[in-house]
């Protein structure tokens, strides 16, 4: 099995799209008008407008009433990233140590996803990490 990708429905596939672009620092790839993709070495962000649902089913996704994901983003340095984001987007949490031993901000998107960016901070978490 290969992890492929984390996709977002959004009602404003744009404004969502422009965030990520934000966050990441990296050009969406637009597959077509309706769905785009972020490629990072190690994941994927996948947006597909809200008119995408009915290619699945209808109903089965709706954007913006996400309350139970996280997406997460390690970065080499949270202070300077968090500083570089903090006034572009809405911010949830300053940077915190969390009791797993990353250093944690989050923010969020334009439709409510909470992101998370983090740095291992203790020797602990940047072993965990090392070969991630």
């Amino acid at each position: 099995m290969k992890f492929a990708s984390v996709r977002l429905v959004a009602a404003d596939i744009k404004a969502v799209v422009a965030f990520y672009e934000t966050v990441t620092g990296k050009k969406a790839e637009w597959l077509a008008p309706v769905f785009a993709e972020i490629v990072t070495p190690s994941a994927t962000l996948a947006f597909g407008s809200a008119e995408t649902v009915a290619l699945f089913k209808e109903g089965s996704a709706e954007p913006a009433a996400n309350r139970s994901a996280i997406i997460e983003i390690q970065v080499d340095d949270i202070e300077a990233e968090y500083d570089r984001l903090k006034d572009q987007v809405e911010v949830v949490m300053p940077p915190k140590l969390m009791p797993w031993g990353n250093l944690a901000t989050q923010f969020r998107d334009p439709e409510g996803t909470l992101v998370s960016l983090y740095t291992p901070a203790t020797d602990a978490a940047r072993q965990r990490f090392g070969n991630r």
